[in-house]
């Protein structure tokens, strides 16, 4: 008998013939995160008068495991916008790499075209904030990614992502965008995924149902808006976490704080829910 560690469990070759491994091979298509694993939950952004805020906990889910309690799913680009990332966390990865190099081949564009004899200044007069001409803004990177998940869902293969993009247009003005894992894309005063898009979008809503009230909105006024959003979907929401990224975008560039903690936190709610069916007080 072979006692060789690489021979265990295999039976005899002299006694059942060689051992026939061509069942285990597969011609079918790649199956890879067709079946997300580890997620994050809900990405919630609202307009005001001067940019735009952002916010996402910073919680990773192994199904119903709280797992990973330091995933950061907010990311600048360019220092002009923001992409939240909802869904897959292996996708988001490769969505930030892919945004990684995306941005250095733009920062070598521009870099030469500064050097071609464009002056002194690369920035385009009608250019967003911060972005140099030829740069893309958050309108062109919102583009950019409702085609790449749009090919990848046609491709069979998509990336089980939704996607909050903020920045600036053309123009100057706000831009708060969002794409999904199928392509669909669509702009908001406000908007939210998973289970945001249940829980906070009607609180954002109060503050900003058209752009008109997201005029006047201040910053102070739209980062105390997302605070509240970010307590009530820790209340209420499983995959959820008290710590959480905050991205505000402005003329300025990105300021992003990605420890936050949810404060004044109160539970006594708890204390009226009494569930379904018969209760006994």
């Amino acid at each position: 008998m072979d006692h060789r560690p690489q021979a265990w469990g295999r039976p005899r070759d002299d006694v059942y013939g060689p051992y026939d491994a061509s069942y285990l091979h597969n011609n079918q298509p790649k199956t890879a995160t067709q079946s997300p694993i580890v997620t994050g939950t809900s990405v919630i952004a609202i307009k005001f008068k001067d940019g735009v805020v952002m916010a996402a906990d910073n919680l990773a889910s192994y199904g119903s495991l709280a797992r990973f309690t330091d995933v950061k799913r907010l990311r600048p680009f360019l220092s002009t916008s923001v992409v939240g990332f909802g869904g897959d966390v292996s996708d988001m990865q490769f969505l930030d790499r892919h945004l990684n190099e995306l941005a250095i081949d733009e920062a070598y564009e521009a870099e030469g075209c500064s050097a071609g004899g464009l002056g002194s200044s690369a920035q385009e007069p009608d250019a967003s904030p911060g972005a140099s001409k030829g740069q893309l803004n958050a309108a062109n990177l919102h583009k950019y990614l409702t085609k790449l998940m749009y090919r990848r869902r046609n491709s069979f293969d998509p990336l089980w992502n939704q996607i909050l993009v903020a920045g600036f247009d053309s123009a100057s003005a706000p831009f708060l965008a969002s794409v999904d894992l199928r392509g669909t894309a669509f702009t908001s005063p406000s908007l939210a995924t998973g289970y945001g898009a249940m829980l906070a979008q009607p609180i954002m809503r109060k503050y900003a149902a058209t752009e008109e009230d997201a005029a006047k909105l201040t910053r102070d006024d739209a980062v105390r808006v997302v605070r509240e959003c970010m307590k009530v979907l820790f209340y209420r929401d499983a995959r959820s976490l008290d710590r959480f990224s905050l991205a505000v975008v402005t003329r300025d560039g990105v300021d992003i704080s990605e420890d936050e903690v949810l404060e004044q936190q109160s539970w006594a709610f708890a204390e009226r829910i009494r569930g379904y069916g018969t209760q006994t007080v």
